[in-house]
């Protein structure tokens, strides 16, 4: 059984408790820091979106399609569907010459409480382009449309059905998650994600040195390595996109630049790169909470690993250890990370 990670207190003992799994690795794979079972795979879901994201660029569609920081930062992002989120996705799209229509991730309501205010005022029913997916899939059908063009093909054409196991598009996106990782997703177990792409069972410690490469480029292909660089260095210039007002990515991230690439999953599955360490961070809380419980284990991660000025240091505290109130603005107790995590980081 693995270990309990977070704690929620109320009227001065613990109400509840999060049990996961945390794996702290370098470049080459090295364990720094294991908790729990690192070995059984997990979905790691959006988690993954930057490694996803590596074959944009790598292949020069980013280049080709002019793609900003703000559009690259929002092909890593689980977005709030925000004015400027959507923005931004049509403008990806329209680059590549085309709209709202090529998008197969499904529709949603924005995930941002004024987003979704305006939109029911405005009487528009959800689509696609709201969907927090839609950048990663907007930077897909820009990689089809270079590879259409390529081969000589209709990019329209070319690029329905993207979504599916055996498309170009998506064998490449396989390939690039394949590389950096170090697991073999043809043995891998697969399960379809909620925008519909494959997601693959991948365990803990893989999915950690993937992002320590990623944070690194060490034992990337010299095109994936500067696709990380170019992607890392959108994100820290345009955090914003990666999520959204009040989301703890790009909170975080805004606070301390390329010193930490973070991203939330799904089903408590969360994953960081620390490139000043060198390190690769992978989380997965077993009753999949995102909120209460992966972002605390993952500031207490960043509060412990990373170089942090003080003011710096009581902002991750006060992620790591989260005063909770009630609707009467009362303070009722906390959500904070164990005594048995805090040791362990201690002793990383």
């Amino acid at each position: 059984m693995n270990p309990e990670l977070v704690h929620a207190t109320r009227g001065g003992i613990v109400e509840s408790t999060h049990r996961g799994a945390l794996a702290i690795v370098d470049a080459d794979g090295a364990s720094v820091c294991v908790v729990g079972d690192v070995q059984r795979p997990v979905f790691p879901r959006s988690a993954v979106k930057a490694l996803q994201a590596l074959p944009l660029v790598a292949s020069g569609a980013a280049e080709d399609f002019g793609l900003t920081d703000e559009e690259l930062a929002l092909a890593c992002a689980s977005h709030n569907a925000e004015p400027r989120h959507v923005a931004a996705a049509r403008s990806m799209l329209a680059k590549a010459g085309l709209d709202d229509t090529a998008l197969e991730c499904g529709a949603h309501w924005p995930g941002h409480e004024a987003a979704h205010r305006e939109l029911a005022r405005s009487t528009q029913a959800p689509s696609s382009i709201h969907n927090n997916c839609s950048g990663k899939h907007a930077g897909f059908l820009c990689l089809g449309c270079l590879m259409a063009r390529r081969a000589g093909a209709d990019p329209r054409a070319y690029v329905r059905g993207y979504v599916q196991r055996d498309h170009p598009v998506m064998r490449e996106i396989t390939a690039a998650l394949q590389s950096t990782t170090g697991c073999d997703l043809g043995h891998a177990p697969v399960g379809t994600d909620g925008c519909s792409i494959p997601t693959y069972g991948i365990p803990l410690k893989n999915l950690a040195a993937g992002f320590a490469r990623l944070g690194t480029e060490l034992g990337l292909s010299v095109e994936h390595a500067a696709a990380a660089r170019r992607l890392r260095a959108a994100v820290a210039r345009a955090p914003f996109f990666v999520g959204g007002s009040g989301r703890f990515d790009t909170r975080v991230m805004e606070r301390l630049g390329e010193r930490v690439f973070c991203k939330v999953g799904a089903e408590g599955v969360y994953c960081a790169a620390l490139p000043e360490q060198g390190l690769g961070v992978a989380i997965k809380i077993d009753d999949g909470n995102n909120a209460r419980a992966a972002e605390v284990v993952m500031a207490a991660v960043i509060e412990s690993l990373v170089r942090l000025e003080r003011d710096e240091r009581e902002f991750m505290h006060g992620l790591s250890e989260l005063t909770l109130k009630n609707w009467n603005g009362i303070e009722v107790g906390a959500l904070k990370a164990s005594a048995v995590l805090r040791d362990t980081l201690a002793s990383c």
